[in-house]
């Protein structure tokens, strides 16, 4: 076994399902999008499957492709799918700028390199589902339906962005080691999670060796309250593809209200699916219930898909 694969060997316990998932090893891709090279995780559907649908899975913000490893391969039975690192995060490139339209760019680019066809499933959890909302705006024609999780979208006037942007991120630190920052990984926010071999598996895959030592794989400068500085509101009321958003029950950053008011920018049949028992980091800690919501809702749109 290689360095590598020791570093990001999971050591706690963890239940078949989830061994076997991870199991299933995506291709790693990469691209270059307006001069930022573009890494993403592709997941083939299984064999024998016709005309397969593209599903493409956002990560949250300081996040990346490996926070859907144990939930993508779920779909592969009907699906082409694919995770992507958002420009700044994870094992893509850095911008000298940031902004909601490049990053729309970069999704665009990877559903067109991943060969995911016309019509193509978008879900993005938090701040994944902010620029989700920007690309089906964009590009509605192209998307088959957006899955919105957990998205902490305010009402026009709330204080929100004033908030955000008053909590800047600290500096990053180096660790000794890369056991030392596995020990120092924490979910932001803070919640509660008992599947730890999965905050655990998504802890490894976020630290990269630099000089002297390790550290996070994210650019500071792509989490600043910056990338909230868009009329998302308008953009998700503007998009003309169907949507669904998913609530996590016991979130630290939606409550019920703001909820049902981003349901409403997606129409009136928009379903509000809650995740019972589930904090922020939804996929972390319901991923089975995370699973089963997305492909029941899945199944039902894709006798439709290109109506």
């Amino acid at each position: 076994m290689s360095e590598i694969e020791q570093h990001l060997r999971v050591r706690s316990a963890a239940p078949d399902w989830f061994q076997q998932t991870v199991d299933q090893i995506p291709e790693p891709k990469r691209l270059n999008v307006k001069g930022c090279p573009i890494h993403y995780l592709l997941w083939q559907p299984l064999k024998g499957v016709e005309d397969p649908a593209g599903l493409l899975f956002l990560h949250g913000g300081g996040a990346h492709a490996y926070w859907w490893g144990h939930i993508a391969p779920f779909f592969r039975a009907n699906f082409r799918v694919a995770a992507m690192d958002i420009s700044g995060m994870g094992d893509s490139g850095k911008r000298a700028e940031y902004n909601a339209t490049l990053r729309a760019e970069e999704i665009r680019a990877v559903i067109r390199d991943a060969g995911m066809g016309p019509k193509t499933y978008l879900v993005g959890h938090s701040f994944g589902g902010f620029l989700s909302m920007l690309y089906a705006k964009l590009y509605s024609e192209s998307l088959a339906g957006l899955v919105i999780a957990d998205s902490p979208l305010y009402p026009p006037g709330d204080s929100d962005n004033r908030r955000r942007r008053a909590n800047p991120m600290r500096a990053l630190r180096n660790y000794a080691t890369f056991e030392d920052a596995v020990d120092r990984f924490r979910l932001r926010p803070r919640q509660p999670c008992d599947n730890q071999y999965i905050v655990e598996y998504i802890a490894r895959h976020s630290i990269k060796q630099i000089e002297g030592g390790f550290t996070w794989k994210f650019d500071n400068n792509a989490m600043s309250g910056r990338r909230f500085d868009e009329p998302f509101h308008e953009h998700l009321a503007d998009a003309k593809c169907r949507g669904a958003f998913f609530w996590a029950e016991n979130s630290a950053l939606v409550t019920k209200k703001m909820a049902q008011y981003t349901v409403s920018l997606m129409g009136p049949e928009a379903p509000l699916v809650v995740i019972p028992d589930a904090h922020h980091h939804l996929i972390l800690d319901q991923p089975l219930a995370f699973v089963a919501a997305l492909r029941t809702l899945l199944t039902i749109w894709d006798r439709h898909r290109y109506d």
